[in-house]
């Protein structure tokens, strides 16, 4: 790998790191508040709403300057939207403002990989910056879990600095401290990245030739045999893993009695399983084999069903380890798959754009479903039973959907292929 692929790696690692801690401290600033139980999910929901909206145009604006600049101005979009819990704003308006940060950061961060990296590179780039957001993820949670337990918000509170008297009197306020420290870290790794001299056409500036340009993308991706059938793969997993994060933790509540600083460990204990299957997949699966993987998502599914069976820590974490390790391993190739189809079919960012709109409408449609069932009362054994069945019928059409594209002509020629 080239040298500025670490440095992406590095600002991608502590860029996702803080935004999962910050989801675990704006959930529990919302237990402080005594908000209803179907309001935690809708943090994800405001989160992803802006991935969605802004789809038309955060790739366009991801093309037009160097993909490095991008990541550190959409970064520090997030700072603010951190800062605004410090002012007591509604932790569910403040984190989609980190969302709208995160939508515009997305199309750079996967874009650059494009234009640094030859395709036959592709998949062992997206298993690292996979496994490494993964990672961030088990950090991030878990460091969101340890900075709202009691006695380490209280040794927070406890730090002076010296001279310096900083208005930090509430233990949300000590975490959201620590949170922005690791936005800052990111945005230094940011500055460092290089421009890897890519340029594109310059870029609409009426909204209208916006829209319409990301329509044609989006019509000619998913017409694509070899984009449509990654691309559903991907949508489905972002949407089905966005669900499966709260239902882990309402699962932990109720079958395992877990207070939710411990059910976040959980979380990390998923991602774990995801780095694992990601690395995995880095290493054994090509990308001109990418497509055979398809099984793991059925697979997948049905193992999450066996969650209604397990009421002990110590089977919960193996199974949450697997379930995770069949995630990573089938949506990374899939992932580097998609990744070269756009580059190839269009620009870097205006792909990604595609992506993240679909990806982030199926999280919307799944967190509002789960949100509704929530709502509804409806047992947790149940929603984690409809859940995994989703799931794994959702691949098994996709796979029959591909066996047919390949009765008409041999699409997987079409991997590897030159940008036309």
């Amino acid at each position: 790998m080239r040298r500025g692929f670490y440095t992406i790696m590095a600002a991608q690692f502590f860029s996702s790191l803080a935004d999962n801690a910050l989801l675990i401290a704006a959930m529990a600033l919302l237990v402080s508040m005594q908000s209803p139980g179907w309001m935690p999910p809708l943090l994800k929901f405001f989160f992803a709403v802006s991935y969605v909206l802004l789809a038309a145009f955060v790739g366009a604006f991801a093309d037009a300057l160097p993909k490095g600049k991008v990541m550190f101005i959409t970064n520090m979009i997030k700072v603010v939207g951190c800062a605004l819990m410090f002012f007591h704003v509604h932790p569910l308006i403040a984190y989609a403002l980190v969302g709208f940060g995160a939508a515009a950061y997305s199309p750079a961060k996967y874009g650059i990989l494009t234009e640094l990296l030859p395709p036959e590179k592709l998949v062992a780039a997206n298993g690292w910056i996979e496994g490494l957001t993964v990672t961030s993820i088990i950090l991030g949670t878990v460091l969101g879990g340890a900075l709202v337990t009691p006695h380490i918000s209280a040794a927070l509170l406890s730090f002076d600095f010296p001279v310096i008297d900083f208005p930090i009197n509430t233990p949300a306020e000590a975490a959201l401290c620590v949170i922005t420290f690791f936005y800052g870290l990111a945005a230094l790794f940011n500055l460092r990245i290089p421009d890897t001299g890519a340029r594109y056409a310059q870029q609409k500036p009426h909204p209208v030739q916006l829209v319409c340009d990301f329509s044609h993308c989006f019509v000619t991706l998913w017409k694509d045999k070899l984009g449509q059938i990654s691309l559903a793969v991907t949508t489905l997993f972002w949407g089905a893993g966005a669900t499966l994060q709260f239902i882990v933790l309402k699962w932990a509540e109720e079958s395992l009695q877990m207070p939710l600083n411990k059910a976040a460990v959980l979380q990390g204990v998923v991602a774990i399983g995801i780095a694992i299957g990601a690395v995995a997949a880095a290493k054994f699966v090509p990308l001109k084999k990418s497509l055979s993987v398809m099984p793991m998502g059925i697979a997948m599914g049905l193992v999450v069903t066996t969650m209604i069976f397990v009421h002990s820590v110590w089977l919960a974490y193996p199974l949450l380890v697997l379930v995770g390790a069949l995630a990573g391993f089938f949506v990374v190739p899939m992932n580097a798959l998609l990744q070269h189809r756009g580059h190839v079919l269009m620009s870097a960012g205006h792909s990604i754009a595609v992506q993240n709109f679909n990806e982030n409408l199926s999280v919307l449609i799944m967190l509002g479903l789960y949100a509704l069932m929530i709502f509804l009362d409806l047992n947790i054994q149940a929603v984690i039973v409809i859940f995994g069945v989703f799931v794994a019928s959702t691949m098994f059409i996709v796979m029959k959907k591909h066996d047919a594209n390949q009765r008409q002509f041999d699409s997987l020629a079409l991997i590897g292929e030159h940008k036309h």
